[in-house]
């Protein structure tokens, strides 16, 4: 009977602060749907309530740093989340937000040093990368800004936004191969957005300018201008240039017979690089994760549906017309698709280094 009452008693005084928390929590819901509908003072305000009853909740100060960045307060906001980075209760979004708030100042130093101080603390934030790559463009150096992008790429090989800049610029570059693998890695990390379409199309578009057909029986391709073979004495090697010993001839191979780019074409071509890639043993030395995965879907017998998805905004009106007409093909390779297939993790990602320092021995 005394271990019953002392139970009892313990739930007594402890339901209030049960009931303390719950509320701090609705306030924190109501206080974030506030900002998301752009009444940011009323945000705040429901926001200040919560941290009345828990000024130690390190996400309602979050929140209202959020909203006075929003408020286009940065100065404010740095106040409020400069304990955000102190101590063990650190997170990295609180830098992001920080240094975010540094670079509205037109202040991109400060903004930097705070992201690496955060990449410090948190080496697997993909957004600590991204948004310290993203700075280093407005100054004009991207250079800088893709070694952030690749190395947000490598730490946090699930977060697409390192994929979608690394991608833009390769692709406007000399080297589009690597924005080819990228963008098409971006395209499967965040399927549905604008950015994806966007990419979508630059994808096609670079298929279409770097193929060209010079006659009936000609065609040239253009991906990269690497072809520098480095020798290393030391373990008398050669280092093979993925873009225009791999990808390019296998490419200059697929596309033999072709007359023109579209997505057709494109889906032949793209099956016949797999098939060529594997069939000659040039996995053997670059093997990759994205081609394994086309291998994947095609094993699924869904490449043709994926080819038609992923390059469909080069041609929407030709995509739509397919799916029209191979209705029941599409909706099974959705249903399989939309099962989170895509093999990206810490442990299995694509890298453009894992590609960049292939070698073939003097005795091979």
């Amino acid at each position: 009977m005394k271990h019953k009452l002392i139970l009892l008693l313990a739930l007594l005084f402890a339901f209030p602060a049960f009931a303390q928390t719950d509320r701090v929590q609705e306030l924190i819901q109501e206080g974030i749907t506030l900002m998301d509908n752009g009444e940011l003072d009323a945000s705040i305000a429901k926001l200040q309530e919560a941290r009345k009853l828990d000024s130690k909740n390190n996400l309602v100060l979050y929140e209202i740093g959020l909203a006075h960045y929003l408020k286009a307060d940065y100065q404010k906001a740095l106040e409020i989340t400069a304990p955000l980075v102190k101590g063990k209760k650190a997170f990295d979004q609180a830098f992001q937000l920080r240094g975010n708030s540094y670079d509205m100042l037109g202040d991109p130093t400060k903004a930097i040093k705070t992201y690496e101080e955060g990449l410090k603390k948190f080496p697997n934030s993909g957004p600590l990368y991204l948004e310290a790559g993203v700075v280093l463009l407005k100054t004009n150096t991207p250079d800088k800004a893709l070694t952030y992008f690749e190395k947000g790429i490598e730490m946090a090989p699930r977060h697409p936004s390192n994929y979608y800049w690394a991608a833009k610029l390769f692709l406007d570059s000399d080297e589009e191969v690597w924005g080819m693998l990228y963008g098409e890695i971006f395209r499967n990390l965040e399927p549905n957005s604008a950015r994806s379409s966007e990419i979508s199309k630059l994808l096609y578009d670079t298929y279409k300018s770097e193929i060209k057909f010079i006659s009936d029986t000609t065609a040239s391709v253009s991906f990269s201008k690497s072809n520098v073979m480095g020798f290393n004495s030391k373990t008398s090697s050669f280092n093979l240039p993925f873009g225009t010993m791999s990808y390019e001839m296998t490419m200059a191979v697929s596309v033999a017979g072709k007359k023109q780019i579209d997505l057709p074409s494109l889906h032949q071509i793209r099956t016949s690089f797999v098939e060529n890639f594997y069939g000659n043993d040039i996995n053997k030395r670059f093997d990759n994760l994205l081609f394994q995965w086309h291998r994947t879907l095609q094993d699924a017998g869904h490449f043709e549906a994926y080819n038609y998805w992923l390059l469909s905004a080069g041609d929407e009106e030709a995509f739509n017309a397919w799916v029209e007409q191979h209705e029941q093909q599409f909706q099974a390779f959705a249903d399989w698709y939309t099962q989170d297939r895509f093999p990206v993790s810490p442990q299995s990602y694509f890298h453009r280094s894992q590609l960049s320092n292939v070698t073939l021995s003097t005795e091979e």
